[in-house]
């Protein structure tokens, strides 16, 4: 990878975070609740001026591009913390929010529900629609 690269997402290792609102092969025994990781962040005056002369070339401004992948992946970070912090194991029906404050500063909610799972070890069932 070039060095100004991110380094690649890897999902937190001890808890599981799907944005489906189930997990396969496990089964929810315990729905805790909401749970959410917040973050917001400047881009800096920097960011913003290097921002304004690639804009004039169009195409992908990639400095925000990284900023935002970096700001996505600490708000789901923060909300594996939370969740675990309310007893989860896992987090299904994971989101985004993202907004703007003001000219400069962006705000990033991963949010999704804390359940506790566990292995479902009964067999698969066949799908029949009626």
């Amino acid at each position: 990878m070039p060095p100004d690269s991110p380094q690649p997402f890897a999902p937190p290792p001890d808890i599981i975070i799907v944005t489906t609102p189930f997990v396969s092969g496990y089964r929810v025994t315990r729905v805790i609740g909401a749970t959410f990781g917040l973050i917001v962040r400047s881009r800096g005056l920097g960011q913003n001026i290097w921002a304004f002369f690639r804009a004039w070339g169009g195409g992908e401004i990639k400095v925000y591009t990284q900023l935002l992948e970096q700001v996505r992946h600490q708000a789901i970070e923060r909300l594996a913390a939370h969740a675990k912090s309310l007893g989860a194991n896992a987090v299904v029906a994971v989101g985004f929010d993202t907004s703007e404050m003001g000219q400069s500063m962006t705000e990033v909610l991963a949010y999704g529900t804390a359940v506790v799972v566990e292995v479902d070890a009964s067999p698969a069932q066949a799908v029949a629609l009626r």
